[in-house]
């Protein structure tokens, strides 16, 4: 009965299982968990109980406290767990353990035996309630880390296997390819918390994004998904976390078109808090140490020392060893060589003269006492010191000091400027004894990337040069800050004119590996963007760099010798060199010489021309420029700062560019074409072809386009939101944009990458300033190539729009270059097609001229009244229309519009055919009437004609009685006969009738006129009352063809004596 009252442990456990069971059956979720779980450990513990008589009991050392899941009441169960199960018994019985809320603060541990927090001893760190990879020898348990292609093609996913994290020891990198590379981990929180850690991110052409999905795979709402670039060092995220399931995604992909490879993304430090009781302390990571209890991190090692795995303090290296910071062990020192140590030069001194030093360089990890070391040269050599740079004078001290404004030197004394003159302000540097004030140097570490106290850069006379550095793959960095610029006014106020300032400098690279020098600009205090990259050894050149925006601007000069990762100093030999550093328009500069400046009108201060204006160098005054010129608003010195616009192109009112109104019109054998290109003024883009990367990713080239007008705005606009995709929804800037008459960007479209909106990366402008407009594939040494685009109907010719940008890169010496062909097409409403040349699918063949053709019906002429014709219909009912058709093909749009139909009365063929019938029918009647007529005349002249022959025989005295030629009693006076040899109009009516008619009447009529002359001569002119002044003065000789016979008037009827007859007269 000792044991009655003892539950055994067998027992015990049914019981606890049944009412588990009973209270929480099987499938009602897993909020029931925490009771299963609590019930199987206690049967784990009634095995181990039934084996109790064979077992000993189990010691501190072969178990440990676990707490069971948290129930719905937030409390839970403390119950021992051995190590290995069947080997003990007799664990401790299962207590009440602390809420599920509680937590020790950072740099304690909860002690599972008595449920309190204790410190952490020396060498050990604790988060509290938190965990922390600081650790990327290998992948940390918990993470998972895949690699996925763009495409679903399982074909290609091979290609991407390795292109996952790799942990780098002190850090984790990621991928460098178009893969989408992921690295995931996944903590269950019992409180709300945060994660934190700590990034490199210097390459925007990789998109880097990190984010939380909840339980129900979800992501959280968080402003800071898409991660900033970091320009110095590392840069701290935090970002806060709910309580539940949290799954972290770290998420890169590279989409370098281009064949440089871009620097990954690096991470490391990985803190997680309110994850739960943290039963024990970690134990410092070798390298660091931890000297004082409840540390919630541990102090990382100095230079030559180093510490072992959970250390109290590091170790000094011996003297012939050394190590860098954060070691787990020494290393043995090399011996010395000529790439150790570099030269440099002291300030001057009061005498003007400098010191030739040698210095070893930082950190010093070679060793002089080895065999074959080389020695530090020896120091102090003396030497002249240069002259100062231009724009400063020296002191008695032989220090250089700037001149002040209304002053300019060379190198030497400080004068002032002449009278109507102003300093040029700027800062130009090209004697190297010291550093400058306003520029500084450092070293980036190209394999821990956090910078180093040592200076990247040495002077050295007439140029400055790269140091040595701690090792190869470092960054010797050289920087330059201007606070701001100062141009002039006009400038200033020209919103289109963006030159604000430029920097030219010289530099060269000398290389036995693939070194790299970068030039960066970053604009108030924002991240340095690359502008221009060098790759291996190039000779002495120059560039230059406009500067756009009046801010605090910085240049940087970054030169690494090899891009590996390895420690120590191979190639120091290779170095970069700037010899000269010039730049324009400085706020507060100095100068090294005086500009002419245009005269008040009254006085001999300076004062600001208006827009538009030169400075006369005789007069010193302001003159305008002449219509369709513009300015040079940096150098308006003289009418020949006034430069004429392009063809098609005129002036805006400042003066300071030239622009197209959208209107062109051109000459063409008898006509004059005229365009109106407004419809496509706005700003228009459009993708080209597809292009893929090795590893599948699909991306385009995006063009934007801003034709004309707009008084010559660039209206076309590019960005880069690779780090800044969440800044579409908030409608602020992007950190950088492209704005031109022509730009280009790459393209990635949102079902590859993901996301809600295109990626957009790489601005590139190719077209700042408007050259031209004509027909001629040549302008300004441009040349739009007719076979890019191949002309199928040659009635009218395209119109090509020329423009430049001053973007200089070393492939395009001289800047990009842009033809736009507009080509007229009926059949492309509204603002038509864009293409690219087929036999260069990217707009360019060589990389620095871009040719596009722009196909629409807006690009034909306006239609005039050349362009269309009249068709005359039919007269129908009287009333006939004249209707107005385009000519075919139809090569215009807008202009004049058709004119209206036109109605006017007419006349039928009906009407006219019966008048023609008719007509004809009176002349036919008309003809056979005097045809007729005639006939008969004709018969009556021939039957006298018989009788006057056969009287002919009788006497010469007498005449016929009844037939005559005189007019007898009672035939009509008036008739009158005509005679002629010419035919008359009846005569010719008679000749139409018979030829031979004809000759016989003009034989008879010779015949009767002799007859009848013979007669008169004898009666008329014997006469004795005829009055002698009657007689002819002449008789007709028989002889002529021409005979009239016409009667006498009526005063020589009364002289006839008594006879009541009239009297001829042939003559």
């Amino acid at each position: 009965m000792a044991g009655a009252g003892r539950l055994h442990p067998a027992e015990g456990i049914t019981r606890c299982w049944c009412c588990c069971c009973r209270r929480h059956p099987v499938g009602i979720g897993w909020r029931r968990l925490p009771f299963l779980l609590l019930c199987l450990s206690l049967l784990l513990w009634a095995g181990a109980a039934t084996q109790g008589e064979n077992l000993h009991a189990c010691k501190e050392s072969e178990y440990h406290y676990e707490y069971t899941a948290c129930d719905s009441l937030g409390s839970r169960w403390r119950v021992a767990v051995p190590h290995t199960p069947g080997l003990c018994t007799g664990l401790p019985d299962p207590i009440k353990g602390t809420e599920c809320a509680f937590s020790c603060k950072a740099g304690e541990f909860l002690d599972m035996k008595d449920q309190s927090c204790k410190p952490c001893a020396q060498g050990t760190y604790s988060l509290g309630t938190g965990v922390r990879f600081d650790e990327w020898d290998e992948l940390p348990h918990g993470f998972a880390n895949t690699a996925t292609n763009f495409e679903i093609d399982y074909n290609l996913l091979g290609n991407c296997t390795k292109s996952t994290w790799v942990p780098k020891g002190d850090y984790i990198a990621s991928n460098t390819d178009e893969c989408i590379a992921t690295l995931m981990y996944a903590v269950n929180l019992k409180q709300s918390g945060t994660v934190s850690f700590e990034y490199i991110y210097p390459d925007s052409n990789i998109v880097f994004e990190f984010f939380v999905q909840n339980d129900q795979c979800q992501p959280t709402v968080e402003d800071s998904r898409w991660m900033r670039t970091t320009e110095r060092g590392w840069k701290k995220h935090s970002v806060e976390l709910s309580r539940g399931n949290n799954v972290l995604y770290w998420k890169t992909t590279a989409f370098s078109i281009w064949s440089k490879t871009p620097k990954p993304v690096l991470v490391k430090n990985i803190g997680i808090t309110g994850v739960a009781y943290t039963s024990e302390c970690f134990p410092c990571k070798a390298g660091t140490y931890t000297a004082k209890s409840g540390s919630s991190f541990c102090q990382q090692c100095p230079a030559n020392s180093f510490s072992s795995k959970g250390a109290t303090s590091c170790q000094q290296c011996e003297p012939a060893n050394y190590s860098e910071p954060g070691s787990s062990s020494c290393k043995s020192r090399p011996a010395c060589t000529d790439k150790d140590y570099f030269y440099t030069h002291t300030t001057c001194d009061e005498n003007g003269e400098t010191q030739l030093m040698y210095k070893w360089a930082e950190p010093k990890i070679c060793s002089e006492d080895l065999p074959k070391a080389v020695k530090l040269p020896p120091s102090g050599v003396k030497m002249m010191c240069p002259p100062c740079n231009p724009g400063f004078f020296k002191t008695n001290a032989s220090t250089c000091e700037p001149c002040p404004y209304g002053k300019y030197s060379n190198g030497s004394g400080c004068t002032n400027c002449p009278v109507g003159t102003e300093p040029a302000l700027g800062f130009e540097y090209k004697w190297w004894n010291t550093l400058p004030a306003n520029m500084e140097t450092t070293v980036l570490s190209g394999i821990s990337f956090e910078y180093k106290r040592m200076a990247g850069w040495e002077v050295a006379g007439d140029y400055i040069y790269t140091a040595a550095g701690g090792s190869d793959n470092d960054f010797m960095i050289l920087t330059l800050v201007i606070p701001g610029f100062s141009p002039p006014q006009s400038v200033m106020e020209d919103s289109e004119n963006k030159k604000v300032a430029e920097i030219t400098f010289v530099f060269e690279t000398i290389c036995s590996v693939n070194c790299e020098l970068y030039f960066m600009v970053g604009m108030n205090s924002r991240t340095n963007s690359p502008v221009e990259t060098w790759f291996g050894s190039k000779g002495k050149q120059s560039y230059t760099y406009v500067v756009e925006k009046n801010a605090t601007t910085s240049f940087t000069w970054a030169f690494q010798r090899t891009a590996y990762n390895e420690a120590g100093r191979k190639y120091t030999n290779d170095v970069a060199r700037l010899y000269s550093i010039n730049v324009t328009n400085v706020i507060d500069g100095v100068a090294s010489y005086c500009r002419q400046c245009a005269l008040e009108t009254s006085g001999s201060s300076c004062t600001s021309c208006p827009h538009g204006h030169y400075i006369d160098k005789t007069s010193g005054g302001c003159s305008p420029c002449p219509s369709n010129t513009y300015l040079k608003a940096h150098q308006p010195y003289g009418n020949q700062a006034c430069i004429r616009c392009g063809p098609g192109t005129k002036s805006n009112k400042m003066h300071s560019l030239c622009y197209n109104d959208c209107h062109f019109s051109i000459s063409k054998k008898d006509r004059t074409l005229e365009y109106n290109f407004s419809r496509l003024a706005n700003s228009t883009s459009f993708l080209g072809g597809p292009s893929f990367t090795s590893k599948g990713l699909k991306y385009f080239h995006h063009f934007n386009i801003s034709l004309c007008g707009n008084y010559g705005k660039k209206t076309a606009l590019c960005v880069n939101n690779v780090t800044d995709i969440h800044i579409l929804d908030k409608g602020t800037e992007f950190s950088k944009s492209t704005s031109s008459y022509v730009c280009q960007s790459v393209m990635i479209p949102s079902e590859v990458m993901g996301y809600k909106t295109m990626v957009s990366s790489q601005p590139v402008s190719l077209a700042d300033t408007f050259v031209g407009v004509t027909t001629k594939p040549t302008l300004d040494n441009i040349t739009s190539h007719t076979d890019y685009f191949p002309a199928e109907n040659g009635d009218l010719p395209d119109v090509i729009f020329f423009y430049r940008s001053k973007d200089v890169t070393q492939t395009c010496r001289d800047g990009r270059v842009t033809t736009i062909r507009l080509r007229c097409d009926p059949l492309k409403f509204e603002l038509g097609l864009l293409s690219l040349p087929s036999k260069c699918p990217d707009g360019t063949c060589d990389g620095c001229t871009f040719h596009f053709l722009w196909e629409s019906v807006e690009a034909c002429p306006l239609c005039s009244a050349e362009d269309y014709h009249a068709i005359i219909s039919a007269c129908i009912g009287g009333i006939q229309r004249t209707t107005y058709v385009w000519r075919k093909p139809k090569l215009c749009a807008g202009g004049v519009l058709l004119p209206e139909e036109k109605v006017s009365i007419c006349k039928s063929m009906d009407f006219w055919l019966k008048v023609g019938i008719s007509s004809g029918t009176c002349a036919a009647v008309l003809l056979i009437v005097m045809t007729c007529y005639f006939w008969k005349k004709n018969q009556k002249l021939e039957y006298k004609y018989s009788k006057l022959v056969m009287n002919t025989s009788a006497k010469d005295s007498e005449l016929p009685a009844a037939d005559s030629c005189a007019i007898m009693e009672g035939e009509d006076v008036e008739d009158d006969l005509l005679f002629t040899s010419k035919n008359s109009f009846f005569g010719k009516i008679k000749a139409f009738t018979s030829k031979a008619s004809l000759r016989y009447s003009q034989a008879w009529q010779d015949s009767v006129c002799r007859a009848v002359l013979n007669k008169l001569r004898g009666r008329i002119f014997q006469h004795p009352q005829m009055d002698p002044s009657l007689a002819p003065s002449a008789l007709i000789p028989p002889s002529r063809s021409k005979i009239m016979c016409g009667h006498l008037g009526k005063k020589h009827q009364k002289q006839v004596s008594g006879k009541n007859q009239r009297v001829f007269s042939c003559y």
